[in-house]
């Protein structure tokens, strides 16, 4: 599915690159894994290449894909959270850990809509960073534009 150079996303921690492919002996067995860098923080992660579905490895979004992520930012008729701070932060986790462009942008919407409403708990505050980092390295390179670019598109969308 992968090669060697390829961009993928692993859920939660971003775009990275397949550095290489090598097996391994575990527990008897010979195993093949995807080594691949996070291009955020430089962090190895090792997949058995058989459960790239399982952990939600995929392809960096198209560029066809990325109107649909800013559709989702600028929808504003959505009902009000009323749920408690731990409940919603860990609906919006699922959401990040899901590994979609389109649930992160969600979460990155609900969030910035919320801290209108009021201020934001320290986890949520950490989720929203984490979520728009999230979408603007994957929007950046689905476009092949520079993040600041990406960062600026964002903000005209919730000034």
């Amino acid at each position: 599915m992968f090669h060697v150079g390829d961009l993928a996303v692993y859920p939660a921690h971003g775009v990275g690159r397949i550095e290489r492919i090598e097996s391994q002996e575990i527990s008897g067995c010979c195993q093949d894994f995807y080594v691949m860098r996070i291009l955020d923080n430089d962090m190895i992660i090792m997949i058995p290449t058989q459960n790239v579905d399982n952990v939600g490895l995929r392809e960096i979004i198209g560029q066809k894909e990325v109107p649909k992520v800013f559709s989702i930012l600028k929808k504003r008729d959505l009902p009000i959270d009323n749920q408690t701070w731990n409940r919603r932060y860990r609906e919006y986790m699922e959401k990040i850990k899901t590994g979609s462009a389109f649930e992160v942008a969600e979460v990155y919407r609900d969030l910035l809509m919320l801290k209108l409403e009021k201020e934001l708990s320290f986890g949520e505050r950490k989720m929203l960073d984490t979520a728009r980092n999230l979408l603007v390295k994957e929007i950046s390179l689905a476009r092949k534009v520079g993040e600041e670019q990406v960062e600026e598109d964002l903000d005209r969308i919730f000034a």
